[in-house]
């Protein structure tokens, strides 16, 4: 980072997960994959949101994707994680609070 770049500061160029974040996120992921619900994950960086999507079986829809969104950092906060058809269950400024949305409950497929 040059001495003009602040970490407020949005760099050019995509964007995407930080060491700290990863970590956080594969825990999550090692303990579901643990359980039996998730099999795979996939990650991306586009210019202005990064995604970690979840998959329960090799093929299929995102199950959960969670996104950076650096924009919304001072506004509603830039993290999310999103169930199927986009819906957001729960959003914040910190990876870890918003992560918990996977402790909260079971999540079970109704069909």
């Amino acid at each position: 980072m040059s001495m003009d770049q602040t970490p407020e500061t949005p760099l050019n160029g995509p964007v995407f997960w930080d060491r700290r974040e990863l970590d956080q996120l594969l825990r999550v992921y090692g303990r579901m994959v643990a359980q039996g619900e998730w099999r795979d994950y996939a990650m991306g960086g586009l210019k202005d949101v990064a995604e970690f999507a979840v998959f329960r079986r090799h093929g299929d829809a995102p199950a959960y994707r969670v996104e950076k969104r650096p924009s919304l950092r001072l506004k509603q906060g830039q993290y999310a994680v999103m169930g199927e058809g986009g819906v957001i269950l729960k959003r914040g400024r910190e990876l870890a609070q918003v992560l918990k949305v996977f402790d909260a409950r079971r999540f079970t497929v109704v069909e």
